[in-house]
């Protein structure tokens, strides 16, 4: 038999920005749900990279001790041209600081973590939204099962694909393809003998190698230019032969196992608002970018924070909401600003790009992060 729920607050999406809004609302005691179209969503083991400010965030959010032991420290950065040259380094422990240094965690790990102390009676999965509505005081959202939820406010925390975004801002609300490149792939590999967060960049694309722990990396590579290649298997294999032998080992081994290979566009969200009457988007839903910074999860966690805060002190959501997105909007323009400018280096010519990156890299690093470790 259907059920009909009434909440003040209904978060719809139970990935790292929805877990985190949940934490701080079950906190402050405010009363929600969570709706999660996955059945699981801690399957997959995918890997996540985590600067500073996502340390931070999970600090804010009593965290501290299980990223401590959990995560795996990734001390410095290398930028790397295709034939393995080194164009420029950065010490990460010294940028960032003992407390906050970057670490590298399974998505699942970091999702389990989330939802730690998490009522189960306040997540609902294997569940979609089928319709949202508003009327004068409410919203109402009809899911697949045919549960009715009635909210004080929606969130959408949906991803890059949202639902509510679409339902609630237009079906071509904001989404687009990346500057970067218009297709990617993300796999784990074992460890080819990668000591830090490793990049290399050549003529067709880049390729990054990021060591998860466990004898494990994470990978990633987009394509920069256009391919003939319809195959995805084939762009990937075409696109890494120019990368390092060890580099090249991770590909292969993601090869001979295609099933856990992820091949997707790069896709970024621009909005101009990010609330609407009793809805309002967190993390990718509202601001999705190439994770050329690695700051998905640590934007999606603040968002998380700083909304959950804004409510506690200000029960009149349309206040609370403007409030929030005040906060938000510099911050996230910043890294965007920041993703854009890398992205276009990223496409230059070969030559230029490496005769440039030794000197404009660590400035650049700089300018992104240094505004970063600000507290939200």
């Amino acid at each position: 038999m259907p059920h009909s729920y009434e909440d003040q607050i209904v978060i719809v999406g139970g990935g790292i920005a929805g877990l985190a809004l949940g934490r701080v609302l079950q906190a402050k005691d405010i009363p929600y749900r969570i709706v999660e179209r996955r059945q699981n969503p801690w399957d997959g083991g995918l890997a996540v990279n985590l600067p500073g400010n996502a340390i931070q965030a999970l600090i804010k959010l009593g965290l501290g001790d299980q990223i401590e032991q959990i995560g795996h420290p990734l001390r410095r950065r290398e930028y790397r041209t295709a034939r393995d040259k080194l164009l420029f380094k950065v010490d990460e422990d010294a940028f960032w600081g003992a407390a906050l240094h970057p670490r590298s965690i399974r998505r699942s790990a970091l999702l389990s973590m989330l939802s730690e102390g998490l009522p189960h009676n306040r997540l609902l999965y294997d569940v979609d939204v089928q319709s949202i509505s508003e009327n004068a005081t409410r919203t109402e959202l009809v899911l697949q099962n045919e549960t009715r939820l009635s909210a004080a406010l929606v969130v959408g925390a949906d991803g890059v694909h949202s639902k509510i975004r679409s339902e609630s801002f237009g079906a071509s609300s904001g989404s687009g393809k990346a500057l970067l490149a218009d297709r990617s792939w993300r796999f784990m590999a074992p460890n080819p003998g990668v000591e830090c967060w490793t990049v290399w960049a050549g003529a067709d694309g880049m390729m990054l190698l990021m060591p998860v722990g466990d004898g494990e990396v994470y990978g990633w590579a987009a394509l920069t230019r256009p391919t003939s290649h319809s195959s995805s298997i084939q762009a990937l294999d075409c696109l890494t032969r120019e990368f390092p032998e060890r580099a090249r080992r991770a590909v292969m081994q993601a090869l001979a196992r295609p099933s856990g290979l992820y091949h997707s566009p790069l896709e970024e969200v621009r909005l101009d608002c990010w609330h609407k009457e009793r809805v309002v988007l967190i993390g990718d839903a509202a601001h999705a970018t190439a994770p050329i910074w690695a700051e998905g999860v640590a934007l999606a966690l603040e968002d998380a924070i700083v909304l959950g805060e804004t409510i506690a002190t200000n029960s009149n959501f349309p206040a609370a909401l403007s409030a929030y997105e005040s906060r938000r909007r510099p911050r996230v323009a910043h890294v965007q600003a920041m993703t854009d400018a890398m992205s276009r280096a990223a496409k230059l010519p070969p030559l230029v790009r490496n005769l440039l990156v030794p000197f404009v890299g660590p400035k650049q690093y700089r300018q992104t992060y240094e505004p970063l470790k600000a507290a939200i």
